[in-house]
């Protein structure tokens, strides 16, 4: 599946700000998404996920209150709800989505490995 993100930019601290990811290709709809973000010199990070069904969701205590995953199966996009930002959300974030949502658990939604296909990366800038 093809990935795009969008919906990056600069805002303060305190803000909101929603990132899309457009799908496209192989059937969106059996796909558990990922929206991961990596900061300069840093690891990628997992910062939520949600199951095909869209029933069941998953985030890091890092950010657990404050992101919110959803999707939309009609519209074959997953969104990443950002409120309270802060300085150090700052990153690219990137969207991801696996071959098989029926396989991914609780144990292995956070692992860059359960993914097959990744979008290019939208940032994220949260000035103090």
């Amino acid at each position: 599946v093809q990935l795009q993100a969008s919906g990056g930019g600069l805002v303060q601290a305190g803000d909101s700000l929603r990132l899309s990811c457009a799908a496209s290709g192989r059937a969106f709809g059996s796909s558990h998404m990922g929206w991961f973000r990596q900061a300069p010199d840093k690891a990628r990070e997992f910062v939520g996920s949600i199951d095909w069904s869209g029933k069941n969701t998953y985030y890091p205590d890092s950010v657990k209150g404050r992101f919110t995953v959803s999707r939309d199966n009609a519209k074959n996009t997953v969104y990443l709800q950002m409120n309270s930002l802060k300085p150090e959300d700052t990153a690219t974030y990137y969207c991801a989505a696996t071959t098989d949502g029926r396989l991914v658990s609780s144990a292995t939604a956070g692992s860059i490995y359960t993914y097959a296909d990744w979008g290019q990366g939208t940032l994220v800038t949260v000035s103090s």
